[in-house]
């Protein structure tokens, strides 16, 4: 149970940075903005959610 536990929590990490870099780069057109927003991931996602 605990490696099924890991491998869920590493893909949503994973998916969360990827989208996190998707959304910044098509808002900012900026490859370090993107790289930023990739390591906050889920809040970066979520924040964006919020304030568009």
């Amino acid at each position: 149970m605990s490696s099924t536990r890991y491998e869920v929590t590493r893909a949503g990490v994973s998916f969360g940075s990827a989208l996190a870099m998707v959304i910044s780069y098509t808002a900012h057109h900026s490859i370090l903005w993107a790289m930023v927003h990739g390591v906050f991931s889920w809040l970066y996602v979520i924040y964006y959610a919020v304030t568009r």
